[in-house]
């Protein structure tokens, strides 16, 4: 896609100074948070478990993918989003974050964190707003994507809802098709949502609404260019953690994906 015009920042970025100490037991400590905190990722009781799959593909040129970037970060600090994540009923929501593009081409750029408190939101925006770009140049398999996102709900933390959350805006090019994914890999109790960027591909709605959405209550959102990501992924956001379910845009019982 591309040939948007200058875009200014939709959050202000932040500068994160790490100071290395050298320290033998700052290390050790340091070592021993993390483990403690995954820890209490995988003991927590959830309502939530929602990981959201951010596409890097060839499609993607700079300015989107700031757009893609700091679109999130904005949506789940919206106060709306701040919310329904605090004020829901059944526990925490549970986030992870990956970026997508070809066969091999997925990374993790926030592991699975527990969003309990404002404190704890206020370091997943920072932390999405001040990532960078893990691949360039690379097809779109959005199969793999798939695959790669059961695989992170597997060992996440167990919620009483599962979903998946996949951005993207072209069809699947590259690898298997999504309904290989939900043929091998153990995606039947999870919803999968779409974020559908329209633009120059104008088959990847159709696309996604017939092969990507999965499960009762699934639907697609639409973005009006990576220009109305941050818009789009608010709502989206605010739907999927409140659970709501819109007759006009769920998709068909049951999933024909089998």
């Amino acid at each position: 896609m591309g040939q948007h015009g200058k875009h200014g920042a939709l959050v202000k970025e932040v500068s994160i100074s790490r100071t290395l100490t050298g320290s033998a037991i700052a290390g050790l400590s340091a070592i021993l948070a993390l483990l403690w905190a995954t820890a209490a990722v995988a003991q927590s009781q959830c309502r939530l478990a929602l990981v959201l799959a951010l596409d890097v593909s060839a499609s993607v040129d700079v300015e989107e993918y700031d757009l893609q970037r700091l679109g999130l970060a904005a949506a789940l600090d919206a106060p709306d989003v701040r919310g329904a994540i605090l004020r829901g009923q059944g526990g925490p929501v549970a986030l992870a974050v990956f970026e997508w593009s070809g066969r091999f081409q997925q990374r993790i750029h926030m592991d699975w964190t527990v969003l309990d408190s404002h404190a704890e939101i206020d370091r997943a925006v920072l932390a999405l707003g001040n990532i960078t770009r893990s691949f360039e140049g690379f097809p779109t398999s959005v199969g793999e994507a798939l695959g790669y996102a059961a695989s992170l709900l597997k060992r996440g933390p167990q919620c009483d809802r599962r979903v998946i959350d996949m951005s993207g805006d072209g069809i699947n090019n590259y690898g298997y098709a999504p309904k290989f994914a939900y043929r091998h890999f153990p995606l039947q109790d999870v919803q999968v949502n779409g974020l559908v960027v329209l633009g120059d591909d104008r088959e990847v709605e159709a696309f996604y609404r017939r092969e990507v959405v999965h499960g009762p209550g699934a639907f697609v959102e639409l973005s009006d260019g990576f220009d109305g990501f941050r818009a789009a992924m608010t709502r989206k956001l605010f739907r999927e953690i409140n659970d709501l379910v819109l007759g006009a845009r769920a998709a068909p019982r049951p999933s024909p994906h089998g």
